[in-house]
């Protein structure tokens, strides 16, 4: 015997849900905040990592992979509403524990909140333990941040977001390099705005 059992030999994948703008909202927030970022000493987060996390799965085997898609399905036609998620980020924030720069989103935000406490009953339905902590929608902006005082006023920025998506997590030598693994209609096909 080697000591290895069946289950930790099992491939995996790190993942997350989340709600993925397309790039001229992250380049809207990226401008924004781009003076914070610079005066805060921290590691940039490219703009095309910009996003807000609803559910942090973590590492997830890859047979479980093909149920915790169709829960989402589910889940997102269960939830189908007129009206996409609405964020608007009018804050900047220094997490200094986590040493992260982030941008918040205003209380009238709506949306973000109840989606990621349905994928967090979800997914703890599934067997997965997720972080405690209450929801609040955030998007990273700087890592490592080392000079986060006179965090500078945010010129609000509004994400309008009909989606939601399950994101792989790779960790490369020049940072985390994230892929859609799946999106999820947030509204039902005949209310689609285009």
């Amino acid at each position: 015997m080697t000591g290895v059992t069946h289950e930790a030999a099992k491939p995996t994948r790190r993942l997350f849900f989340a709600l993925w703008p397309d790039e001229t909202q992250r380049r809207a927030l990226e401008h924004s905040a781009a003076k914070a970022v610079r005066h805060s000493g921290g590691r940039p987060v490219p703009a095309a990592n910009l996003h807000v996390t609803l559910a942090f799965l973590g590492s997830v085997a890859v047979v479980q992979i093909p149920e915790l898609q169709r829960v989402a399905r589910e889940l997102a036609a269960a939830l189908a509403v007129e009206v996409p998620v609405s964020l608007t980020f009018e804050r900047l924030v220094h997490w200094k524990e986590a040493q992260i720069l982030c941008a918040l989103t205003a209380p009238e935000s709506r949306g973000a909140g109840e989606l990621a406490a349905a994928l967090h009953e979800a997914a703890t339905d599934l067997g997965f333990s997720l972080d405690r902590r209450p929801f609040q929608a955030h998007v990273t902006l700087a890592r490592k941040v080392v000079r986060p005082a006179a965090v500078p006023r945010l010129r609000a920025v509004e994400w309008c977001l009909d989606a939601f998506a399950l994101i792989d997590s790779r960790t490369e030598p020049s940072g985390p390099v994230y892929s859609v693994v799946e999106s999820y209609s947030l509204v039902g096909v005949d209310k689609a705005r285009h």
